[in-house]
């Protein structure tokens, strides 16, 4: 009787026009709302300034492509340097989040200690907290240590809502991973720093590359801090830089801040496109959990 309801059930998809209602036309509109921000990002980034201008031409397309919007932005503003400040600090605070992460999960999910659970989700609840409340308390932590301005204000602050994330999807991992490893590798003799580096970690590859994608992101798209923390041009990420060095007034430089947006979103197009297969099965295996 259920391989019968099963085989009804497939055979409603059988049919080309049902097919086309409940597979493709869903597909097609998800997949055109998701990249359209992007098509339009990149045809205003080639557009000239008349064609940008032009009321009476095609806004979905354009005619004469062009290159001046990159060449302003790389060669007349510090773009470069925003780029590299972001790349800086990203790749630094996602580095310091994993480390701290890897080993706050480790110790609440195997080490088994009493209110390791509460300890687990006060974690968690403290990513809920929103990062418009404490950048004023952080602020003054920044100004009196005397990192106002630099980059180390940014990779200080970043972990303090990058940790509570990736431990949280780090101990869903680890908690997938068999204890009879651990009790084996204790039987003969290894300690917790041996059974962390040569066991746990191997075998949470999926789960490291999940959060370190996320830390990634966060980091390289974060605003709030990154304006309220860093005002030099030289010091600035991409997010703010473009915003606050590409508007004049009430003059916004379309073609070169649609161009800025675009260079700025591909490194972590390029990072989710390599490891996508990862990422999927570190959220996975966190959130079955």
């Amino acid at each position: 009787m259920a391989e019968q309801k099963e085989s009804v059930g497939m055979d409603f998809l059988q049919s080309m026009p049902r097919r086309w209602v409940t597979v493709y036309m869903p597909l097609g509109i998800f997949v055109f709302v998701l990249l359209f921000p992007f098509y339009w990002m990149g045809m205003t980034s080639f557009k000239p300034n008349a064609e940008l201008l032009d009321r009476d031409g095609n806004p979905f397309w354009l005619s004469s492509p062009t290159l001046d919007h990159f060449r302003k932005l790389l060669f007349e503003t510090p773009y470069p340097e925003w780029l590299l400040n972001t790349m800086i600090v990203s790749v630094v605070s996602t580095f310091f989040s994993l480390f701290a992460s890897v080993l706050a999960a480790y110790a609440i999910e195997r080490l088994r200690f009493q209110g390791a659970r509460p300890a687990g989700l006060a974690i968690f609840f403290a990513y809920l907290v929103p990062p418009s409340i404490l950048f004023i308390p952080l602020a003054a932590i920044v100004f009196n240590l005397g990192l106002f301005d630099t980059r180390w204000a940014l990779i200080l602050t970043y972990p303090t809502f990058l940790i509570p994330f990736c431990t949280w999807l780090l101990m869903g991992y680890f908690r997938s991973i068999p204890y009879e490893l651990e009790e084996c590798a204790l039987i003969d003799g290894a300690t917790r720093w041996e059974i962390l580096v040569k066991i746990i970690l191997p075998l949470a590859v999926p789960g490291l590359i999940s959060a370190g994608i996320f830390a990634f992101t966060l980091s390289w798209n974060e605003f709030i801090y990154a304006l309220t923390f860093v005002s030099s041009s030289e010091v600035k990420t991409v997010p703010v830089g473009v915003i606050t060095e590409l508007v004049e007034g009430d003059v916004y430089h379309w073609g070169s801040l649609m161009a800025g947006a675009l260079l700025g979103s591909l490194p972590v197009a390029v990072i989710y496109s390599f490891f996508v297969e990862y990422y999927v099965s570190g959220m996975t295996g966190a959130v079955k959990e």
